[in-house]
């Protein structure tokens, strides 16, 4: 069984996109279309903007989804997804991908998304950092005791977990987690504490922008980030998409559901190779490549 995986913000690249753009026709009129929903030329920073540009939340998550379902859209027959599943904001991709939301409702979301994100960013200062060779159990122990805000955000592999919080919270966990034995706590450069209580704000703004939009039942399960599990029910993909943004991202245990539910070949579509590393150290006896 095919599972169809898309990539969160981190995956994005000057250049991306541009050779579906030039190749592709219904690429090109696609990305055209989201030019005049977004009402700026993503297109122009996508393909010769700077590093800086594409950092900038309200272009990264954009302009990820687009490559992402795009790509997607020009693989044709070839595209016949057992399941789906994204990282983070690849959630939405998966979506898309997978006939729940429009390609234009998914865009609206996503930018909705992105720019309710950087507004909590801005109100709070806060990070994340990566925590590496540490289990899972150890890591939720020792930020239980902190007093700051500090969660798990991201359970990328066994040994990989994302942490987010203030500022204060990530300094004092870092500290505590490598002397609990992780071989490496890494401050991450991102623009806020996602996943994390601090993004309460944000998801109160996208909960009024997910509740006015029409979802369909997808042509295949989507496995979601905030239980791991597969759903095709509308209203409950809805749910699970509004409790995204404050709640971690499940991502070792949707590989392994998916595995558990047959997925035999993974296929990363999308900008970047990230996804394919982190299911080959999930489950290394399965295949995974890009699209």
């Amino acid at each position: 069984m095919k599972a169809y995986v898309f990539p969160g913000q981190g995956a994005q690249f000057v250049g991306m996109g541009k050779e579906l753009y030039d190749n592709n026709a219904m690429a090109k009129e696609m990305f055209e279309k989201a030019n005049e929903i977004l009402g700026f030329r993503i297109t122009d920073l996508m393909f010769a903007g700077t590093d800086e540009d594409l950092r900038q939340t309200r272009v990264t998550q954009p302009a990820i989804f687009l490559h992402s379902v795009i790509l997607a859209k020009t693989l044709g027959e070839s595209f016949r997804p057992d399941m789906t599943a994204g990282h983070s904001l690849g959630e939405f991709s998966a979506l898309v991908a997978a006939g729940a939301l429009s390609f234009e409702d998914g865009l609206r979301l996503v930018y909705a998304r992105a720019m309710a994100m950087q507004k909590a960013c801005e109100a709070e200062p806060s990070t994340m950092a990566a925590i590496l060779g540490l289990a899972d159990e150890k890591v939720e122990e020792v930020l239980s005791g902190i007093d700051d805000v500090v969660v798990p955000a991201n359970y990328n592999s066994p040994g990989q977990l994302v942490i987010s919080g203030s500022v204060k919270g990530i300094e004092v966990a870092c500290e505590q987690l490598k002397a609990a034995g992780a071989k490496r706590a890494l401050p991450l450069k991102v623009g806020g504490a996602f996943h994390s209580p601090l993004m309460e704000p944000a998801r109160v703004e996208l909960a009024a922008a997910i509740n006015a939009t029409s979802f369909n039942a997808p042509v295949c399960p989507v496995y979601q980030n905030v239980s791991g599990k597969p759903n095709t029910d509308p209203a409950q993909i809805r749910e699970n998409l509004i409790a995204q943004l404050t709640a971690p991202v499940r991502w070792t245990q949707s590989v392994q559901n998916m595995v558990a539910g047959g997925a035999t070949h993974f296929v990363e579509v999308g900008p970047g190779t990230v996804l394919q590393g982190l299911v080959k150290k999930i489950a290394p006896e399965v295949e995974a490549v890009s699209a």
